[in-house]
């Protein structure tokens, strides 16, 4: 190998590490004195000369780093203890489930052979968590559950920490574990040690020390791709851009065998399709306030922050109570990071005004899988059909929030402690934030007409509790919100942000275009198509509404007509309510002319005048699944065919796509669940909804994607004798805060 060769093999290391940063080292840190390295990815890349550059300032080492606003530090988590039954595995019993596992045969014989997918606690049953009581009650025991290959093979392992028993559980059929954020950083390397791809880049007119690939999913297509675990790596162009997503190298495909990191073949048929320009995709702020631009005042929109702070006068209003309890305006919950979720709302209770007792409204509540298919069959596209949580872990995936942009100045933070590959513990810094939020909303009001001759006008503000999460999973933004209201409506909503998955395109302009041409997308820019895509988020909501044992009952609505003579009216809508039996008969698709109301009730608890105490899913603005059932990647998301599903409460089944997700079959899904069809009457009874968005791609989206949000809520139906804020008192301008400046 030359020099020149060698010189620039490591402008591409040190490239390539920099560019996987904010998927990896900027995002956690490891707590102090444990097994902490000495050096750093990015130390190494500094090494080569080139760690800090015109597309990469992120890989900057520490001292160079641009300062950004940032929150309080958090506290390094090595004394953290856990306090409560559902409180996520420390430090210390991560260190301690690592010890078990690797004295465990036949791990013990080469530890370091063993790669840890993931290990996280091993929830208590429900009846223990609901007996347990702060200050009266130890913990339950503590066991954690991990997912370990060792040699090629795939095991499921329940660990507990005290007696350090290590037990094998059952693994799925098909499919692979969640990939190791250290297995996606490496293959991103991989294809560059392959000399075939090296030429093929060099053909391309691309030079190796711009060139960054990235591992993609491959999904499954048939009995040719099992028995060997692969991904696909999709190159990009980084010159001159720090958004090379907006740069593919088109028709490059490469497949990789995931255990030996080799390229096992290569597919080019974008010979000809020009690399599209770097002009005008990037997206930092500091590019666009170029000096002609300042001059002129061009290009630039200064919004000013809110002038109402949603704090309280005194302070946040938000408890946040041993680290995971969050107390609020009458709400109680345990909020932690996962993960594989992302992010997991448990136990969460609201006060009965009347009472002053708190009322079970959710055991637990998450984001169970993220299904997003693109449109393109093309070889280059086809399998282009992500699982983001199954495959690629969405609490992997999120980064640091930003403080003043992600969140307000008065927000709290949730750090997530997770485990590499080698079984040793990291920390996500200020991962969850929670606050309470003022949008200028009104939660209720009325005012009288003067014709009454009453003077009134009553109107109170809407202040909610925000715990909002992001996961940045390649290109894309997922910005996940659990809202909280006073009235006991809980609002859970997504919004997506960040960048398309675009092809290369030879078009500059429509005009070039054939006829009728199935495009696949939207021409965006000179050479830039956006491909048609969707997003489907299922969500697992084990409901408990006043106790664990519920009854899921569908509020049909149909046109009645009126006798001959009964009245003026020939129709009115009739409400008639049926109570389901069976899990099959619980499946919905939602439709707007058969319109259906879908409630959760206890059956066993009424209010005084008899009505079952309930909340229902109230959908929003949604999308369904278009590709035929007998696709391979519909039939691996088939729990996408219904938008609601409920299934009798079984703790394993947690993972709408199943436990495996990685090159699975769709053998293991939320649809087998339900195909059972058991008794869910009176039972302790989960929910699942998917909220879906079609997306069409826009030249608005380019080059980074304004946020579009939908959601859907869950909100009391006969919960409360009455309006549970009727008795709130209105805001005075003695409420509001007051700013006093004082000279020396």
């Amino acid at each position: 190998m030359d020099h020149s060769t060698s010189l620039l093999r490591l402008i591409f290391l040190a490239l390539g590490a920099a560019l996987i940063l904010l998927v990896v080292r900027s995002a956690f840190r490891l707590p102090r004195g444990i097994d902490t390295p000495t050096s750093t990815l990015f130390d190494d890349a500094a090494a080569a000369g080139s760690s800090c550059t015109r597309f990469a300032p992120w890989g900057c080492g520490q001292a160079d780093r641009l300062t950004k606003p940032k929150a309080a530090p958090s506290h390094s988590h090595e004394t953290d203890v856990p306090r409560h039954p559902l409180d996520p595995l420390t430090v210390g019993e991560i260190n301690r489930a690592r010890e078990l596992l690797r004295a465990h045969p036949p791990f013990a014989s080469s530890p370091s052979s063993m790669a840890v997918h993931s290990l996280s606690l091993d929830e208590p049953e429900k009846p223990m968590v609901l007996a347990w009581r702060k200050g009266a009650d130890p913990l339950p025991p503590r066991r954690a559950v991990a997912v370990v290959r060792f040699r090629g093979e795939a095991s499921v392992l329940a660990v507990d920490l005290a007696s350090g028993a290590v037990t094998p559980l059952p693994i799925p059929a098909s499919g692979y574990p969640t990939m190791t954020m250290d297995e996606q950083v490496a293959l991103c390397f991989a294809p560059f040690r392959d000399s075939k791809f090296n030429a093929t880049i060099r053909r391309r007119g691309v030079r190796l020390s711009d060139v960054a690939c990235l591992p993609i999913s491959p999904g499954w297509y048939g009995p040719a791709e099992e028995n060997r675990r692969v991904i696909k790596a999709q190159c990009f162009s980084a010159e001159g851009t720090a958004n090379f997503y907006m740069r593919p190298i088109e028709g490059l495909t490469v497949l990789i065998d995931m255990d030996t990191a080799k390229v096992v073949s290569i597919s080019d048929r974008g010979a000809g399709i020009p690399i599209p320009a770097a002009a005008n995709t990037d997206y930092r702020h500091a590019r666009h306030m170029q000096e002609e631009e300042k001059a002129a005042g061009l290009g630039y929109q200064k919004v000013r922050a809110p002038s109402m702070e949603p704090a309280a006068p005194s302070g946040p209003g938000v408890e946040l109570v041993d680290g995971h309890t969050v107390r609020w305006g009458g709400w109680e919950l345990h909020l932690k990071a996962d993960a594989r979720a992302g992010m997991v709302v448990s136990r969460a209770r609201v006060q009965d005004p009347g009472t002053g007792a708190h009322r079970d409204v959710l055991y637990k509540g998450m984001a169970s899988e993220l299904f997003v298919p693109y449109m393109d069959p093309s070889e280059a596209w086809y399998f282009k059909t992500y699982m983001d949580a199954g495959e690629y872990g969405f609490g992997l995936q999120a980064m640091p929030l930003v403080p003043l942009n992600d969140c307000p100045r008065h927000a709290r933070y949730v750090d997530g402690v997770f485990v590499a590959a080698d079984g040793r513990p990291y920390v996500r810094e200020n991962m969850i934030c929670v606050f309470e939020r003022y949008a200028g909303d009104v939660a209720w009001r009325h005012s009288e007409s003067p014709i009454t001759g009453l003077d009134i006008r009553e109107s109170r503000p809407k202040v909610t509790l925000v715990a909002r999460m992001v996961a940045s999973v390649a290109n894309y933004d997922y910005i996940m919100d659990w809202e909280f209201q006073m009235d006991g409506l809980i609002r859970i909503k997504v919004g997506l942000s960040g960048i398309l998955m675009v092809k290369g395109t030879a078009y500059s302009h429509l005009s070039q275009t054939r006829e009728n041409e199935d495009m696949h997308g939207t021409l965006l820019s000179e050479n830039v198509i956006g491909v048609i895509h969707d997003h489907y988020v299922t969500f697992r909501l084990d409901m408990d509404v006043d106790g664990a044992d519920n009854s899921f009952v569908r509020v049909e609505m149909a046109r009645q007509e009126t006798a001959p003579g009964e009245s003026p009216r020939r129709s009115y809508l009739k409400a008639t309510r049926h109570v389901v039996q069976t899990e099959k008969d619980a499946q919905v698709r939602l439709k707007l002319y058969q319109p259906e109301e879908f409630h959760v009730v206890n059956p066993t608890k009424k209010t005084r005048v008899g009505n079952p105490v309930g909340y229902k899913v109230v959908p929003a603005g949604t999308a369904a699944s278009l590709l035929d059932p007998e696709d391979p990647p519909q039939k691996r998301g088939a729990f996408t065919n219904n938008q609601i599903w409920v299934t009798l409460y079984n703790k394993s089944e947690e993972w709408a796509a199943g436990l495996f997700v990685y090159q699975s079959k769709g053998e293991d899904t939320l649809a087998t669940w339900a195909e059972r069809d058991r008794p869910i009457e009176n039972k302790d009874l989960v929910l699942w909804y998917t909220l879906g968005f079609h997306h069409i791609p826009c030249q608005e989206d380019f080059p980074i994607m304004p946020t579009v949000t939908s959601g859907f809520d869950l909100k009391p139906v006969n919960f409360f004798e009455s309006n549970p804020i009727l008795k709130q008192r209105p805001t005075m301008e003695d409420d509001l805060p007051v700013c006093a400046a004082t000279t020396a």
